[in-house]
């Protein structure tokens, strides 16, 4: 089976074939030409020379070209006792920590696989009030910037009183598990029509941009198709430029900087993107987008990638056709992995392998479902092409996955409150 992929330009042609014996494969869309409407004209940038990631104390260690035995691994428990955790970053500093986003506000440091018992951030009078265990607001992500050791400063993505979105930047205190409460310096607020489909997912990519994912504003089928209209800043991955003295600058090749969308849109037609990743090594960028009636959905694109991407909702869901009709020439990036509602139904994304622990998993992309509580694992190959193999059934409401300094990966389960790690038995 052929495929076409066509990003920045090129064009990469594909035979996609079952890897290993339990996978299928699955090709990414057929992208005939890249429209310059939607499309920055200016010349893609190549991932900076300053922050190439690496594989570490790993030269010569080659991506996986099959699926590990599950059996030999275990997702280990490590910390316990949270409420309602959403995310798990690493700040990358050289000290090891964790810090595990709550919900409810809080964020704490896990060290050593201790869990500190004081908050390093409590937000719990600032964030949305949360009504129930199906409630999408509150205090949703967390970014470190690559000079988070010398600068002191991260980035947080939650919800007001009010519903809004703000992203905001805060500073440490003079004890460095201890942020600064009154440090507060508000970016971005961005106007929720309704309570859920808030995204929250924040990262600095190779570029050392900070990228925002942001929601269609709820509401069943984007009615108000969000969506599909860049210009405004729901249903869309965000991108800026916060190391300047200002709040935040527009990265000069970004595709709306001269009109027909919000300048920080990077790429829109997205449903509620729920966890995205840069591979650390490549700089690919994979995001999971939770479906509406039938599928769940990875999106992806390569380092280097251009903005403007359209990745379809509301028109489509998944590689489906949803509502109304397209404009003729619309232009879609279709999932490289979808699935239907007899798997799971709330896609939470993850992260490509890039540890040293577990060599078998190197290369590989880790990704779950909030419902069913399975862990995929997909295996690239160079042309593009996809197999994915259900690997473990874990029993738990896997709200986010992480990864530590070394590259070893975690996950949390939202309703017990506890982090597990992959790990072998």
């Amino acid at each position: 089976m052929k495929s076409t992929l066509l990003i920045s330009g090129f064009v990469l042609l594909s035979a996609c074939q079952p890897i290993s014996p339990n996978t299928h494969a699955l090709v990414p869309a057929t992208a005939a030409a890249l429209s310059t409407k939607t499309i920055s004209e200016a010349t893609p940038k190549s991932i900076p020379a300053l922050d190439t990631p690496t594989a570490p104390d790993s030269a010569g260690v080659a991506d996986a070209v099959a699926f590990p035995d599950p059996a030999d691994f275990v997702w280990q428990p490590i910390a316990s006792g949270l409420e309602r955790p959403l995310d798990i970053v690493s700040p990358k500093d050289g000290t090891g920590r964790l810090f595990i986003v709550e919900q409810t506000g809080k964020i704490f440091i896990l060290q050593q696989d201790i869990l500190l018992p004081q908050p390093f951030l409590d937000l719990s009078e600032t964030v949305s009030r949360l009504t129930s265990d199906e409630s999408e607001q509150g205090l949703l992500g967390l970014a470190f910037p690559r000079d988070y050791a010398t600068k002191q400063v991260f980035y947080i993505n939650y919800t007001n009183r009010s519903g809004s979105s703000v992203i905001a930047r805060y500073r440490v205190s003079d004890e460095m598990n201890a942020a600064n409460p009154d440090s507060e310096d508000i970016l971005l607020q961005i106007e929720q029509p309704s309570a859920n489909h808030n995204g929250g997912g924040m990262q600095f990519g190779p570029d050392g941009l900070l990228y925002i994912s942001v929601g269609d504003g709820g509401g069943t089928g984007d009615s108000g198709s969000n969506g599909q209209n860049p210009d405004n800043l729901l249903g869309t991955l965000l991108r800026i430029d916060v190391s300047a003295p200002q709040r935040y600058t527009i990265p000069a090749d970004n595709p709306y900087l001269e009109g027909d969308g919000q300048p920080e849109v990077w790429a829109y037609g997205l449903r509620n993107p729920w966890r995205f990743s840069f591979d650390r090594l490549t700089g690919d960028l994979y995001i999971a987008d939770v479906g509406q009636d039938a599928w769940e959905e990875i999106n992806f694109l390569p380092a280097g990638s251009p903005g403007g991407f359209n990745f379809g909702w509301n028109f489509k869901e998944g590689s489906s056709p949803y509502r109304g009709t397209p404009p003729q020439d619309a232009i879609f990036i279709d999932p490289v992995h979808e699935y239907d509602h007899s798997l799971g139904k709330s896609i939470t994304g993850g992260y490509v392998y890039r540890g040293q622990a577990l060599p078998e998993f190197y290369g590989i992309y880790i990704f779950g479902d909030f419902i069913s509580g399975r862990v995929w694992g997909m295996l690239p190959n160079e042309d593009y092409c996809r197999a994915v193999k259900e690997l473990f059934q874990t029993g738990s409401y896997i709200s986010t996955f992480g990864e530590d300094e070394n590259g070893e990966l975690y996950f949390s389960d939202y309703l017990q409150g506890v982090i597990y790690r992959l790990e072998r038995k």
